[in-house]
């Protein structure tokens, strides 16, 4: 049975900071969790949270995100993201974050998705595609 999208859903994921989501500009001393891929891995976590909910033919977009990076994840170490739907206003999906590693938390903030039809925006984009290519 299909879970219903609201408020108080949760989900949190564990992410090993791999080389190719840290930062190489400080050297390999300094490789840490880049800001970047931490923004992926909220999205792909909302993305997988409202998934449980779509309908048949639905997906969810991003539309917003604000990113409160407060500590560094050295390489190699692991981080807790949990993602919260804090309101669902029509297609409109919000939400909060919260990235833990070993030493508490390392990140905070929101986040916003958008609920879309895929037939009507493979049409949309295919259109924009052929017009501006």
């Amino acid at each position: 049975m299909q879970e219903l999208l609201k408020a108080g859903l949760e989900k949190t994921q564990r992410i090993v900071v791999e080389k190719w989501r840290t930062i190489a500009f400080l050297g390999e001393d300094c490789r840490v969790y880049s800001t970047p891929f931490m923004l992926h891995d909220i999205e792909v976590t909302s993305h997988e949270l409202i998934k449980r909910c779509q309908s048949e033919g639905e997906d969810s977009v991003g539309m917003s995100a604000t990113v409160n990076h407060l500590a560094a994840t050295p390489l190699g170490m692991w981080v807790d993201l949990a993602v919260r739907i804090t309101a669902v206003s029509g297609r409109k999906v919000d939400l909060e974050f919260e990235c833990c590693d070993a030493s508490g938390v390392v990140a905070n903030g929101v986040h916003s998705r958008f609920m879309v039809n895929m037939e009507k925006a493979a049409r949309q984009i295919r259109s924009k595609a052929e017009q501006y290519t």
